[in-house]
């Protein structure tokens, strides 16, 4: 290009997207490749009006994590019945909490900065005062005397490597806490971005070939959130999570070209759309929406033989696959997501984000009745494949740098709920957290003797959200855009006790 043309667009495109420029001087997914680079590398920076926000890539401080796998269990699974142990509730079972020295619960005010939780006269129906007692046993285990429940074998063997919050508290008594425990934000507030839009917004990418955002597993029912959980609402469809399959013969249902098509016929139809949609860019320089669709064009190209073989297991050892209980009906499905989710964080993707236990309502960890057989069910599900994670990873020298975290929209009641159940608990439940430079072999903040308040080292669901954040090299502070003004209680704060 002539000097004095090229001052001249480059005048022109001050103040103005990355995108309008490239599109401008005649660029296409080349170009639109080279200016992700170009912003990886800190050279292109989006004009935002303010101080800018660090490039694609660029984390505000050295990260001590590069990739996420987050596990997200569906209804709410039982704090007690897994990593916080109560064995007041069997020393008391069948009282009213007002005959029990715990009756303080019940009117106990808990303050934290932002907002006041108080027990109210009804949580989704009752509070449950009758205790129930554990329905399931418990030890310490591992060196470090780490109470779990005899329900989750495996991922005890793992014991030393977990950093477990105790404290954990939200404000949805219903189910709309599944989009609360991404987003940040009560239902009725609306839909906001989630932790792993954030990541996915703050970082880019670090393999071209893959998304770097990735959803497996059924996702949240409409009633309690739906797309939202794994979405990037005002972070722009860029940044939204990609669904995959784990079958390598249709990994890409709706990406994948057919059986007969050639592929220089779908490159060459890439191409030409490619031109109409450079076109139509020039035109409309900030449309998210289709910048995001070109971008998705030319990642769903490149991602139709990158994602069969990530997917394709066939090269894992007979070992490996029974490790993630590949061997075995119950623990098949969910165990061929996490070693999928292994072979992705191998490959540089950024966030894996599995749900578990989707059943098109409120989720199958939802535990009014029958808590028992349905949750030592569930957990045989879950326990094995994600145990097998943890260890295969830190066998592979993974762990350090792929931060685990385990999770669910809150608790169970320390009452029952009929004859054999628990209700929905916001006010005290747990988060199991593994590797990405944190401490393992500690149990942070506490319940009270029964499981009811979070009341030491309390931490509003966001501070898990600044955690993976800030081990990812993230202040989620900064992470903010134009015209779009968080709450402080967004954000949260890094919970720095458990970090190393």
């Amino acid at each position: 290009m002539h000097d004095s043309r090229f001052h001249e667009t480059h005048a022109a495109a001050a103040g103005r997207s990355r995108r309008a420029f490239l599109a401008d001087v005649g660029m296409g997914f080349t170009g639109l490749a080279l200016g992700a680079l170009l912003a990886r590398d800190g050279v292109v920076r989006a004009d935002t009006g303010r101080e800018p926000a660090p490039p694609t890539g660029m984390p505000h401080f050295a990260p001590r994590a590069k990739s996420v796998i987050w596990v997200f269990l569906v209804g709410g699974m039982s704090h007690v019945e897994s990593f916080d142990p109560k064995p007041a509730l069997n020393e008391h079972a069948g009282k009213e909490l007002g005959q029990t020295p715990f009756k303080d619960v019940l009117t106990a005010p808990f303050i934290s900065e932002n907002l006041r939780i108080v027990v109210p006269d009804d949580a989704n129906g009752h509070i449950r005062q009758k205790l129930y007692p554990l329905q399931v046993g418990y030890a310490p285990r591992g060196e470090s005397g780490l109470e779990i429940s005899d329900w989750w074998p495996h991922t005890a063997r793992s014991a030393d490597d977990l950093a477990l919050v105790r404290s954990v508290w939200t404000t949805d008594n219903n189910h709309g806490a599944q989009l609360q425990f991404h987003t940040g934000r009560h239902v009725l507030e609306g839909q906001f971005p989630t932790i792993g839009s954030w990541a996915h917004y703050g970082l880019g990418a670090l393999n071209d070939n893959l998304p770097q955002f990735v959803v497996m597993g059924t996702p949240i029912a409409d009633c309690c959130g739906g797309v939202g959980a794994h979405g990037a609402n005002y972070l722009g469809p860029l940044h939204n999570g990609v669904q995959l399959g784990v079958d390598p013969r249709d990994p890409l249902p709706f990406a994948s070209p057919g059986p007969d098509r050639f592929l220089e016929e779908q490159r060459s139809e890439f191409g030409l759309l490619n031109r109409l949609n450079r076109l139509t860019a020039v035109e409309y320089p900030g449309d998210a929406a289709l910048a995001a669709r070109i971008k998705s064009y030319e990642l769903a190209f490149r991602m139709q033989t990158a994602v069969p073989d990530v997917v394709n297991d066939a090269s894992e050892t007979a070992e490996t696959r029974a490790l993630y209980g590949l061997d075995q009906q119950e623990t098949a499905a969910f165990g061929r997501h996490c070693l999928v989710a292994r072979r992705l964080v191998e490959r540089g993707v950024r966030f894996v984000q599995i749900f578990h236990g989707s059943n098109g309502g409120a989720g199958a960890w939802d535990a009014h009745g029958n808590l028992k057989a349905g949750h030592a069910n569930l957990c045989r599900q879950v326990d094995q494949p994600f145990g097998g994670l943890i260890h295969d990873l830190k066998r592979r020298g993974l762990l350090d740098e792929t931060l685990v975290v385990l999770g669910t929209e809150f608790g169970r009641t320390p009452g029952a709920q009929g004859a054999d159940g628990r209700d929905h608990h916001p006010f005290g439940f747990s988060v199991v957290m593994a590797g990405g430079g944190l401490r393992g072999g500690v149990a942070h903040g506490k319940t009270d003797e029964v499981g009811f308040h979070a009341v030491e080292q309390r931490h509003y669901v966001t501070d898990i959200h600044a955690t993976v954040l800030h081990q990812l090299g993230l202040d989620a502070r900064r992470l903010e855009i134009p015209g779009r003004k968080r709450l402080d209680i967004d954000f949260g704060r890094p919970i720095h006790e458990i970090i190393s």
